[in-house]
C-alpha cells in the first residue's frame, strides 16, 4: 500500500511494466518530465453501476429499482431514497457486503487501455480510488480486483484516499462530476469519464469528457505533455 505522504514525493519506479522507459533519478535538463495520470476505479475501470443493479435486484426482487438509463446523480443511495425511505439503506447494504467489489466486471476496454497507458514513455499511471467508510471488505477487495485484472505489478500503482484533491498529478480521469476536498485548487485537470449517472450533464469549457475507453484517451494525455522549454 502506498502511503499518501510518500506518494506526494513519489519518484519513478523501475519495476514490472514500468521498467525500461529510460527513467533515471530524474529528467535530464531540457527533457520532458513524466506525465502523471490518476485513474479512478469504480465507474471508470470497474462496472460499479451494473454490478450494483444486478445484486440489488437479486437480493430484493420485489423492490423497485432504477434502470441504468434512468440513473441521475453520483450517489446511488440518494436516488433510491427518493423511491422509498427504506431503499437508501438497502442500496448501501449492497456495496457494504462481502464480495461486492471483487466481483465487479471491468468496463469494456478499461484494462487494455490502462495497460497501454502505463507502458507509454514519460507516463506514470496510478489507480486512485476512494474506499467506503465501512472498510471491512472494501480496501482488501479493491487491491484483489486490481491484482486479478491487471496483475501483481499494478499493486504498486494503487492510491487509496478519501480526498483526491491532495494527490499531485496532471490528470484525473473520474466519473464523479464534483470532486472537492482540502485542496481548493488541485494540481490535476479533471476529465469526466462518462457514466450512466452523468451522461446528461452539460460541461462548460474548458471541462472535458472521456466518453469511453474506445475514445481517444491518448490525445487527452498528449494535450497535457510539456515540451522542452515550457514552464510547468
Amino acid at each position: 500500500m502506498i502511503l499518501l505522504s510518500s506518494f506526494l514525493h513519489l519518484r519513478p519506479r523501475r519495476c514490472g511494466p514500468f521498467a525500461g522507459l529510460g527513467r533515471g533519478a530524474g529528467p535530464a535538463a531540457g527533457s520532458r518530465r513524466a506525465l502523471r495520470v490518476l485513474v479512478d476505479m469504480d465507474g471508470v475501470l470497474a462496472d460499479f453501476e451494473g454490478g450494483f443493479l444486478k445484486k440489488f435486484r437479486a437480493r430484493y426482487p420485489d423492490k423497485p429499482y432504477i434502470a441504468l438509463e434512468d440513473r441521475r446523480g453520483f450517489w446511488v443511495s440518494e436516488q433510491y431514497g427518493r423511491l422509498g425511505p427504506e431503499l437508501s439503506e438497502k442500496a448501501i447494504s449492497i456495496w457494504e457486503s462481502k464480495n461486492f467489489f471483487i466481483e465487479l466486471d471491468p468496463l469494456p476496454g478499461a484494462v487494455e487501455a490502462v495497460k497501454q497507458m502505463a507502458n507509454l514513455a514519460d507516463t506514470d499511471v496510478f489507480i486512485c480510488t476512494s474506499p467506503i467508510k465501512k472498510y471491512r471488505y472494501c480496501p482488501y477487495e479493491k487491491y484483489a480486483w486490481v491484482e486479478k485484472h491487471f496483475g501483481p505489478e499494478f499493486l504498486e500503482r494503487i492510491v487509496l484516499t478519501r480526498d483526491k484533491t491532495v494527490v499531485s498529478a496532471d490528470l484525473l480521469i473520474d466519473d464523479r462530476p464534483d470532486i472537492t476536498g482540502a485542496e481548493l485548487n488541485p494540481s490535476w485537470e479533471h476529465v469526466l469519464f462518462t457514466a450512466c449517472h452523468n451522461k446528461h450533464l452539460q460541461l462548460k469549457p474548458p471541462s472535458r469528457r472521456l466518453q469511453s475507453w474506445t475514445d481517444d484517451w491518448k490525445a487527452i494525455l498528449d494535450s497535457k505533455r510539456l515540451l522542452p522549454g515550457q514552464a510547468a
